[in-house]
């Protein structure tokens, strides 16, 4: 399976911006080999990724006791990372899935 990151009109990539702006180093190591984990085993084996709805699906990674969340969907055999955000709730909270919802309009819009 490949893998993009969701891109604005304006070209922004919200994802990997986060990823830059937002996440340590050692943290982003572990969130990219937990990406390509679920790159190489899906969808056989799936211990990181939880079911959202609405055909989002989020890779769950954990650094330092700080849980990090990619939501992505899949568009045929590519997985397009929406959202990345860290996980402060039990629950996801539903600002992030609707954010994860929105990108995922926009694109399906622009295709």
């Amino acid at each position: 399976m490949s893998c993009i990151f969701f891109k604005t009109e304006a070209g922004n990539e919200p994802v990997r911006d986060w990823l830059k702006d937002s996440v340590p180093a050692e943290a982003r190591r572990t969130i990219g080999t937990d990406i390509k984990t679920v790159q190489a085993t899906w969808p056989i084996d799936r211990p990181l990724v939880d079911s959202l709805g609405h055909g989002l699906r989020e890779v769950r990674s954990t650094h330092d006791k700080v849980e990090y969340r990619v939501i992505f969907v899949l568009d045929g055999s590519t997985m397009v990372l929406l959202h990345g955000f860290v996980k402060t709730a039990k629950k996801t909270r539903k600002a992030d899935i609707d954010i994860a919802l929105e990108r995922k309009a926009i694109r399906e819009k622009s295709r």
